[in-house]
């Protein structure tokens, strides 16, 4: 009988933890970012744990909560693993249905109604589906099969006549005209990336630059901290720059673990990521981040954490890139998955919230008790973030370990509404202000 990829990832974890001895000159440190102070406790302070959350679905009329004056409806349903949402110029949505690939490991995704019920093998889909609201009326009406035969997708982008879908080891790009429901034309890979990676690190998300003549690629780390050797590394761990075309890549920013979502800030123009941090220093550490992103600067992975705080698993090895190491803007607490991102650049929400980050938390492992599983809202205020706040909660079940659903991706529709993706209940929340 075969084990369970999460029973072996929990024993690993626990070996791992056994075998850590904590530094007794080891502190903690106290840190400013631009949202706020910070203490970090010291490495290993708590020993490294495991818990992983049940997916009990969601009941019948029960939905994630919002703050008072939102409305939360349920979008869509019966998606197999929706974890990203774009929304094309003409108001279009595409899902991205992917996930981890556990071959032979059946997972239930909503099991509370026999209506509900349904189970999906540990295989991706591997498709692009369109969704589309042709009255308005909030809930899409025509619902298509846009994009088979896919390895992992997950970024999308539409850049002119051009459709982009990032694969976990490429960049594709199909010739695309607005309003179409089904790629027809064969598309070319125009970018190779590097496959294969600890935990979910198979992600690739896509930006445009604002004038359309860079896009921007997120690859994550294929490991924790460098365990496998970095060279095993090269072009991870970053921030991809590249032309339209696939020419002229350049690593426009690295030492950034599994950065996943990237947006604009629409006041400022600047480039920012959600970022995934380190496993296995314990309970507190290493916060995920929220940060502004330099054009060639260094964020600390894997030597250091939050500027030069050293990782004491690579302790001594590059102090001259621990010295570089930025200070990433907004902590968002450890081992929430931090991975959506999406600023707020329509006007249906209140004023406080123009302007100011969403970002989908898709929930811990690494932690004795849960952390993240909700969407937190940060604030700006000329330019700059403040402290983030509970946005979208509810998914924790309340009992020990279920969870009604994991959001993940988030992103603005066309109507100034919020989309999340809730990728292990199979569906797309929609978030409006009433």
């Amino acid at each position: 009988m075969r084990a369970s990829p999460f029973f072996c990832l929990a024993l690993v974890a626990t070996l791992l933890a056994c075998g850590q001895k904590k530094d007794e000159n080891a502190t903690g440190a106290s840190v400013q970012t631009t949202a706020q102070p910070l203490e970090l406790p010291a490495p290993y302070a708590t020993k490294s744990s495991t818990k992983f959350s049940k997916v009990v679905g969601w009941p019948d009329g029960k939905t994630p909560q919002a703050p008072a004056g939102f409305s939360v409806t349920e979008y869509a349903r019966d998606l197999e693993s929706p974890r990203w949402i774009y929304v094309a110029p003409n108001g279009d949505v595409f899902v991205a249905e992917s996930n981890t690939e556990r071959k032979g490991v059946k997972k239930v995704v909503s099991a509370v109604t026999g209506r509900n019920k349904s189970e999906r093998s540990g295989e991706s889909a591997n498709r692009i589906t369109l969704l589309r609201d042709t009255n308005n009326d909030g809930k899409p009406d025509q619902r298509e099969t846009f994009l088979t035969g896919l390895n992992q997708p997950f970024g999308m982008l539409v850049l002119g006549n051009n459709f982009y879908v990032a694969n976990t080891d490429a960049l594709l790009m199909f010739p695309y005209k607005a309003g179409q429901t089904k790629m027809t034309s064969a598309g070319k890979k125009i970018l190779d990336l590097p496959a294969g990676g600890y935990n979910n690190h198979w992600t690739r998300n896509l930006l445009a630059s604002p004038d359309g003549k860079k896009i921007y690629v997120s690859v994550g780390s294929g490991s924790n901290v460098g365990e496998n050797g970095m060279e095993h590394e090269v072009r991870r761990a970053c921030i991809l720059e590249i032309n339209p075309d696939g020419t002229g890549e350049r690593i426009y920013a690295s030492g950034l673990r599994n950065p996943v979502g990237m947006d604009w800030h629409p006041g400022t123009q600047t480039l920012y990521t959600a970022v995934n941090e380190r496993d296995e220093l314990g309970d507190d550490l290493v916060p995920d981040y929220l940060t502004s992103v330099k054009s060639g600067a260094f964020y600390g992975w894997p030597y250091s954490y939050f500027g030069p705080n050293e990782d004491p698993r690579r302790k001594g090895e590059r102090p001259d890139l621990v010295k570089k190491a930025v200070m990433p803007d907004v902590p968002l607490g450890a081992h929430t998955a931090s991975l959506g991102l999406a600023f707020y650049d329509s006007k249906t929400f209140p004023e406080k919230y123009r302007n100011g980050a969403f970002i989908g938390q898709h929930g811990s492992w690494n932690r004795s008790e849960f952390s993240g599983y909700k969407v937190v809202f940060v604030p700006f205020s000329d330019g700059k973030p403040g402290k983030p706040e509970d946005f979208l909660t509810g998914f924790v079940a309340g009992q020990d370990k279920d969870v009604h659903g994991r959001p993940v991706g988030v992103t603005v529709a066309s109507d100034g509404s919020m989309l999340v993706a809730d990728d292990a209940a199979g569906r797309i929340w929609r978030v409006s202000a009433q």
